[in-house]
């Protein structure tokens, strides 16, 4: 073990006995299924919006979709500026939910101040974990080290669906080169009776830094320090030379989801 290697595991918390197994959210069956007449419309979006650009699709699902019903889900991580970009073009009034877990780097808190300064966002929505849950579920603060699908679920999966009640459609910045699972995502899905669009499903890496060079939009300050995909402290590391663009998160578990982007009628998880 290297020596940096050995001063980081020293860092972390002892490992504790396990706390019995928590399902994987993503895999729960507790989505209802959507009813036939969503399903019908889900087809004739993608009918009517195939192919299209993802500003136009971006314009169509805010103004003409889901009119005050609809609403962006961002990590501000390494690639979000691309997608907040495109929104505040268009109208920055949008909302932006924001998932400030309690765990994430402090880098990533400046950063979203910044893009929301300089994007002109107004409506900017931090939520967290529930206080009584974090209670009983995780009081010391290290249930990412025991059981990481279970942090997950009471951190981002659980604030996320409270937060996004009272809408018809969210916006999500996932695209198909992430991972395995959203190899075969598509623009438009639904996601029991909420409508999930996908504007970037299709940009490659290379377009995604094509686009933030172009329009000189800040870059998240962890991506200079080896950091290509970023979420929360503890379970996020730097990605070495020929790693997988991902491999930085939950590295040496084979969790690459955190299970917010529940699908249940669409293409991708």
């Amino acid at each position: 073990m290297s020596e940096e290697a050995s001063a980081v595991s020293m860092l972390r918390p002892a490992k504790r006995a396990p706390l019995p197994q928590a399902p994987r959210v993503f895999d729960a069956q507790d989505v209802v299924p959507a009813p036939s007449s969503l399903r019908e419309r889900l087809e004739q979006m993608r009918a009517r919006y195939h192919g299209v650009h993802a500003t136009t699709l971006l314009e169509a699902a805010i103004f003409d979709e889901f009119p005050g019903r609809v609403a962006t889900v961002s990590s501000f991580g390494s690639e979000s500026v691309v997608l907040l970009h495109l929104i505040s073009q268009i109208d920055p009034t949008v909302p932006v939910i924001f998932l400030n877990t309690g765990k994430l780097f402090g880098e990533t808190l400046r950063y979203r101040d910044r893009i929301q300064a300089k994007l002109g966002l107004t409506d900017l929505r931090s939520v967290g974990p529930h206080p009584g849950d974090e209670r009983v579920l995780d009081p010391d603060g290290t249930l990412w080290s025991r059981d990481p699908d279970a942090c997950c679920n009471f951190r981002k999966v659980l604030p996320l669906r409270r937060s996004l009640a009272g809408f018809d459609a969210e916006i999500t910045g996932r695209k198909r080169f992430q991972t395995v699972a959203r190899s075969s995502m598509g623009p438009i899905e639904l996601n029991g009776s909420r409508f999930v669009i996908n504007p970037l499903h299709g940009w490659s890496l290379a377009d995604l830094v094509a686009h933030i060079e172009k329009y000189d939009l800040p870059r998240h300050p962890l991506v200079a320090d080896g950091f290509l995909s970023i979420g929360c402290m503890p379970c996020t590391q730097r990605v070495k030379t020929g790693e997988d663009y991902r491999s930085g998160r939950w590295a040496g578990s084979d969790k690459d989801e955190c299970g917010i982007h529940e699908n249940v009628e669409g293409d991708g998880i």
